[in-house]
């Protein structure tokens, strides 16, 4: 029945051969791996307002100087990140880098704050696309929650089909969702040209008060979450079809002047018909508003707006699996990471980043302005560690043209590290979580590599001196009665060896006494020992037998236990039965010098 469903929601397996098939071009790339990038213009410019407008409405015209601020910090990362690609053509971005020039510890900060950034990228894209929904229809806002879950489970199963599946019908809403953003700028500014804006604008350069260099800094930090999602191309190079360091690089720079266009018409706009934050509807819903009224174009735009910002989610989708297979390729997460499911997805990555990211949503009530903070600050420490990295890496090798190289690595390491620092003075009370979780899965990548080295240390063999040692066996059997279950395993335990005892643990005299009856009747050739428990409990004095037969044969025999098991024809007749079998392999799976084995006989009706 679960292979039915999962062939059903997922499609079939596919050959490992075909893995080049699930290359991305250019075109799908930018759809695929821009998503969160170009979303972010549907919340970017309202963040900068969010902090503007506590200052007052005419401290609104301030959001222009700061959108051309955050225009200048992307061009510099896009600048940043395109040296970023053809240096390391392998992918990883900031994880990679870090790695390579800066260190151990370094890395898996930079790596551990790209994971936290993903999951976090899933559950504010969640969370913002219902914002979106809810703006046009204000009485689903009290279902944010469910809605977010929805789209998070529609999201897994899309991309666990595989990425060139998931890119095919993900790039028609992206590219509808650019389509729809030109339109609205380009018919707001004709409007506002020829009709004029419907109220007054803060003037443009008046003097505001209340405004303070700390505010306008809070402002400017916020509006950089529009730049979340700039390193995913880094991040991804290998999903790529060949060459693929200069498809990466054509798509980054298409993604760069796509992104700087919108931010900067969107934000204009918002300053030209004095658009202020309001709680139940979005700047870009009012902006759709004031340009076509509350008609059909405007509720297409908020319908495009919603999918981008659900599908958003989706770079986070192809750069999470990725990095957390290289984590994993160097010991530093889990080896399930590394493994390919049927449809040549990194599918445990793509299942881990779902439940973490519905976990986040309901702890926030879908709340995206609570977890845009913590977005950022999951973004900047990368952006800061990657640029640091490759100043390293050009003063080392010192390549042609390395001092211009040099120079746009410093210059965007030291506005990244300045954003990070304003992010954490200006945001602490919404940002000091990182400096908890942060620390934590850092030392939880330290605690998986150091099992991993103690692992490979205890299972390393000398071939020349580790030899196979030749001993005998004697075999366990814990029964509860005759039965053909019994009878399947004592067959099989005399194949092993000569030495079998079948063990029965009885809680009275009557019960003992019948046992042995039967038993002596029986006679299938093997010794029987019965215990009592006085206490009822067949552990206990099964797992005491063992204890001695190990002290005593632990130099000549190994100590096999084969555990009866019947398997009932369907699943959920297994609920009628005590399955005591399950209970002693897990007891006794645990003891390094006994061999636990479960034999099975299968029921026909």
């Amino acid at each position: 029945m679960f292979g039915k469903v999962k062939r059903l929601l997922i499609g079939r397996p596919m050959k490992s051969a075909e893995l080049e098939g699930e290359k991305l071009s250019k075109l799908k790339a930018l759809a695929i791996l821009s998503s969160d990038a170009l979303s972010s213009v549907a919340y970017g410019t309202e963040q900068i307002l969010l902090v503007l407008v506590a200052a007052g409405f005419m401290a609104l015209w301030y959001s222009l100087p700061i959108a051309v601020a955050v225009l200048a910090l992307l061009a510099i990362l896009i600048t940043s990140y395109r040296q970023t690609i053809f240096a390391y053509p392998s992918g990883g971005g900031a994880y990679i880098v870090a790695k390579d020039n800066l260190g151990k510890a370094p890395s898996l900060l930079a790596g551990g704050s790209l994971l936290v950034d993903y999951i976090l990228t899933v559950a504010v894209s969640a969370s913002a696309g219902t914002d979106a929904i809810t703006s046009a229809f204000p009485s689903l806002h009290e279902y944010r929650v469910t809605i977010a879950l929805i789209m998070i489970v529609f999201l897994t199963i899309l991309n666990l089909r595989g990425v060139t599946e998931s890119a095919s019908i993900l790039a028609v809403p992206i590219y509808l969702f650019v389509v729809a953003i030109f339109a609205l700028i380009i018919c707001g500014i004709i409007k506002y040209f020829t009709v004029g804006a419907p109220v007054a604008h803060a003037e443009f350069g008046s003097a505001v008060s209340n405004v303070s260099l700390f505010l306008l800094l809070k402002a400017f930090c916020s509006g950089c979450s529009a730049l979340t999602g700039v390193e995913a191309v880094s991040n991804a190079i290998p999903n790529f079809r060949d060459p693929a360091p200069k498809n990466a690089a054509k798509t980054l720079m298409m993604m760069g002047l796509i992104l700087g266009s919108m931010f900067t018409g969107i934000t204009l706009l918002a300053y030209w018909f004095g658009i202020a934050p309001e709680a139940k509807s979005t700047v870009v819903s009012q902006i759709a508003e004031a340009t076509f009224g509350r008609g059909a174009i405007y509720f297409i735009i908020q319908g495009v707006t919603a999918v981008i910002l659900f599908l958003a989610a989706n770079t986070a989708y192809s750069a999470f699996p990725l990095l957390a297979f290289m984590l994993a390729k160097d010991k530093f997460m889990p080896h399930m990471f590394m493994v390919r499911g049927d449809r040549l997805g990194f599918s445990n990555g793509i299942l881990f980043l779902s439940v973490l990211s519905a976990v986040l949503v309901m702890a926030f009530h879908g709340d995206t302005e609570s977890l845009i903070p913590l977005y950022a600050v999951g973004v900047f420490i990368p952006f800061t560690l990657s640029q640091a990295g490759m100043m390293v890496r050009w003063i080392r090798l010192k390549p042609s043209g390395w001092l211009v190289k040099l120079f746009i690595n410093t210059v965007g390491m030291l506005v990244t590290l300045s954003i990070t620092l304003i992010f954490i003075f200006t945001k602490f009370h919404q940002v000091w979580m990182a400096f908890i979780f942060l620390p934590f899965v850092v030392y939880l990548f330290y605690k998986i590599r150091s099992h991993y080295d103690n692992t490979a240390d205890q299972l390393r063999i000398d071939l020349a001196k580790d030899k196979p040692i030749t001993k005998g066996n004697t075999v366990i059997i814990p029964i509860s009665g005759i039965t053909r279950v019994v009878l399947n395993t004592v067959s099989y335990a005399k194949t092993l060896s000569n030495n079998v005892v079948a063990v029965y643990i009885g809680f009275d005299d009557e019960s003992i006494a019948k046992m042995e009856q039967k038993w002596a009747e029986w006679d299938p050739g093997i010794r029987l020992i019965v215990l009592k428990s006085r206490y009822r409990s067949i552990m206990r004095p099964l797992y005491k037998f063992i204890q001695t037969v190990e002290w005593k044969m632990a130099a000549e025999d190994h100590v096999t236990i084969l555990i009866p098991q019947f398997i009932t024809k369907h699943w959920w007749e297994n609920v009628l039965h005590n399955q005591t079998s399950i209970m002693m392999r897990a007891f006794f799976i645990r003891n390094k010098e006994v061999i636990v084995t479960t034999v099975p006989f299968h029921l026909d009706k």
